[in-house]
């Protein structure tokens, strides 16, 4: 009944002073400091709760340069088994359909994978694509906008999804991809032991090499999505109207100004 975990997790810029690549207008990522997904954090403490009670094993999945390891690091902190990040100049300059293909080749590399996690979504591209495109890949059931996964019985699990206007309770057969939304935890704070413990553990370095990929659908040959340009929007000064009179006067006021713009 132990469970083969992969949970795939992301780093993401600190700075708001970030870089664009002038040629292929993506983000420069190599050398700007970094830290954990928050939404992946989630899913990391998901495969940790599935662990403690059915046992099993986790492994971190990532891809970007070498000082993802860090962000790494943090994940075997909070309890996970080992890591592998895939780290190369060819997965440069990804999109979401060349990350997913890595990605879900390095899993089936790995083998045996019951589960794969991610996060809803990374707060940088904000796109929620990569999970849902790893689940076409591997071929596997998906569920996304989970906040609660529920037993797990002969191959089988429920789960949860928190949709905007209902939950929807669902069955599913493993393996399977599952996407986590933020409410379904609170994610663990890494132990100064675990800490300690976490430089102990491996991570694997893997680059086109280590895996069966197709070179032409790896990083910006394999990225079909074209950013044309990219530029920081106009900030409009707009004029602001104080209210005056009493309390009552100047409510009166404010919905007679609502009323005329529609707004109410």
């Amino acid at each position: 009944m132990s469970l083969k975990i992969v949970v795939c997790i992301k780093q993401v810029p600190v700075s708001n002073n970030l870089k664009i690549d002038p040629v292929t207008k993506n983000l420069v990522r190599s050398g700007e400091a970094g830290v954990m997904n928050p939404y992946d954090k989630n899913a990391i403490e998901a495969a940790l709760r599935l662990k403690e009670e059915w046992g099993g094993e986790i492994t971190l999945l990532s891809m970007g340069p070498p000082d993802f390891e860090m962000t790494l690091r943090q994940g075997l902190a909070m309890g996970c088994d080992d890591a592998v990040l895939l780290s190369s100049r060819q997965f440069g300059g990804a999109d979401t359909l060349a990350t997913g293909y890595v990605l879900a080749q390095a899993i089936k590399e790995l083998g045996n994978v019951d589960l794969v996690l991610f996060g809803r979504q990374s707060v940088d591209a904000d796109t929620s694509q990569v999970g849902p495109i790893v689940s076409e890949f591997l071929d596997w059931p998906q569920i996304t906008f989970v906040s609660e996964l529920h037993s797990y019985t002969n191959n089988t699990m429920t789960a949860t999804r928190l949709l905007e206007n209902m939950q929807q309770k669902i069955e599913f057969q493993l393996p399977a991809v599952v996407t986590v939304r933020s409410e379904m935890n609170e994610p663990r704070y890494p132990t100064p032991r675990n800490i300690q413990q976490s430089y102990k553990k491996t991570i694997r370095i893997w680059d086109e090499n280590s895996l069966p990929v197709d070179a032409d659908r790896i990083g910006l040959k394999g990225s079909p999505t074209v950013v044309r340009s990219v530029w920081a929007p106009e900030k409009e000064a707009k004029a602001t109207t104080f209210l005056t009179g009493t309390a009552d006067e100047a409510v009166r006021e404010l919905l007679i100004q609502m009323r005329a713009t529609n707004l109410l």
